[in-house]
């Protein structure tokens, strides 16, 4: 008689439970800073993510910087989100549906921050998180994002510009 293998767990069954247990909330705080504070947003993005990993878990396993295979999924993750179809053809009603306002910024952000990066396209908003909430340097950043370290930079300069008008932050002076 064969053994019933429909309940047992296979390694990778295993191994990515332990990922999930372990990684699920940097995953969901991370999510919650690039959708600028939109919990729903930010739940749907790290159910995406994790769903791709699992789908490559093996690509994730032989990885030299697992770390930014799943940040760069999730960036990846985020921009396909916004490019989906029904992003282009909602219509503006007069009336709003009720709906509890979310006004709660990323744990414990500044609300006026959260704000202002919820003003932010979505690759600038990852530059930034990246950069200074994760302090990777440019080239991390860089391979999270798939693009060059002058575009980060570029993107991240913009990005504080934005946010500085947006704050209403004096900018800096050159000597």
């Amino acid at each position: 008689m064969r053994p019933d293998r429909s309940s047992a767990r296979s390694e990778h069954d295993e191994q990515f439970h332990a990922f999930v247990a372990e990684r699920r909330g940097h995953l969901l705080h991370t999510a919650r800073l690039l959708t600028a504070g939109d919990q729903h947003l930010a739940e749907d993005l790290v159910q995406t993510v994790l769903t791709k990993l699992f789908l490559s878990w093996s690509n994730y396993r032989r990885a030299d910087n697992p770390a930014g295979y799943v940040r760069r999924v999730m960036v990846n993750a985020l921009i396909n989100e916004r490019r989906r179809a029904w992003w282009r053809f909602e219509r503006p009603s007069e009336r709003l549906p009720e709906r509890i306002a979310d006004t709660t910024a990323p744990d414990g952000i500044d609300p006026e921050l959260a704000r202002a990066l919820r003003e932010l396209p979505p690759r600038m908003r990852a530059a930034v998180v990246f950069r200074f909430f994760h302090e990777l340097d440019v080239a991390e950043t860089a391979a999270a994002l798939g693009c060059s370290v002058g575009t980060v930079k570029s993107q991240t300069a913009r990005a504080l510009d934005k946010l500085r008008d947006a704050l209403s932050v004096p900018q800096p002076t050159s000597h």
